[in-house]
């Protein structure tokens, strides 16, 4: 049974998957290389507890009594959040998450040594949005208990999660993981075969290249194409504002993993646009660093 779990990476993922966890009454360890930054990232945590609570009640949604009672259990979630840089800290998990770089290598060398650290009934899970799972399970020697969980951002928002079975992940591994996702954290599952993009991501970038493929074609400007797919279809965030809110730093890369789809002409419908690598190489990853497509500073 998953009571305990361990997040590695305590970036906006991260740190969204540990506060919903934390708030579904689960023990989390926050794992971070820098402990400076592990803190700061706890802390962010519980000032969005607070923050929430606090819009709330002045929204009227919350009466002052209902808004003491949030607090209350807001505390208690903060008090199941433990932030660390100590890698045997995560060692007696029940489940470790994994929501760090989007690169495969740093990825298979972080499971090879969780592997070697956790309780050998610990399940490992990556929250990769577009890398193999299987690619990744290769290098374990129990790839029978590593299984993927991509969360979608803000994660006490976002109701949905893909689980991607590997090759030789397991029907215990797979049915322990649909039941903490449904049933622990209240989310809606989604079972999905290991390939590139899974099924959101896949549709997603679709959409997003075509929407970057009418900006470069000189069609319109960024901002008709948002306001065009904003209210002309509906879309709550418009595209560009979308890919800014997810963060451009892995853009590219999953370009390249959807290029690798079997499908007739993947290669050239997934290829990422010039405008995209020059963002990137500028660094402009988005809203989390203040530039992206807009600028936010």
């Amino acid at each position: 049974m998953i009571q305990k779990i361990a997040i590695l990476g305590q970036g906006s993922m991260g740190s969204s998957i540990t506060q919903h966890a934390a708030n579904c009454g689960f023990e989390v360890i926050l794992w971070g290389r820098n402990p400076e930054k592990v803190a700061a990232a706890v802390a962010k945590i519980g000032a969005a507890y607070d923050k929430q609570i606090k819009k709330n009640l002045e929204k009227g949604k919350i009466n002052e009594e209902q808004a003491a009672a949030a607090q209350v259990a807001a505390d208690a979630a903060k008090a199941r959040i433990t932030g660390t840089a100590n890698w045997d800290d995560i060692a007696d998990a029940d489940l470790v998450i994994e929501a760090i770089s989007e690169d495969p290598d740093l990825k298979k060398e972080t499971f090879k040594k969780l592997e070697a650290t956790c309780k050998p009934e610990a399940i490992l899970a990556s929250n990769t949005s577009s890398i193999s799972i299987t690619e990744i399970a290769s290098v374990l020697a129990t790839p029978e208990r590593f299984i993927g969980m991509h969360f979608f951002n803000p994660v006490p928002l976002m109701k949905l999660v893909e689980i991607i079975n590997g090759e030789k992940t397991s029907d215990a591994t797979y049915e322990a993981v649909k039941d903490f996702c449904d049933n622990g954290l209240k989310k809606i599952s989604v079972k999905v075969k290991d390939a590139p993009g899974f099924i959101v991501n896949r549709v997603l970038f679709a959409y997003f290249l075509e929407c970057i493929h009418i900006y470069e074609d000189g069609i319109a400007s960024k901002e008709d194409i948002d306001n065009a797919i904003k209210f002309g279809l509906n879309h709550p965030v418009a595209p560009f504002k979308m890919m800014d809110m997810g963060g451009l730093d892995t853009f590219p890369h999953v370009c390249e993993s959807l290029q690798t789809l079997k499908s007739k002409g993947a290669k050239e419908r997934f290829e990422c646009p010039k405008s995209m690598l020059e963002l990137h190489a500028a660094g402009r990853y988005g809203l989390k660093v203040g530039a992206g497509w807009y600028d936010y500073k």
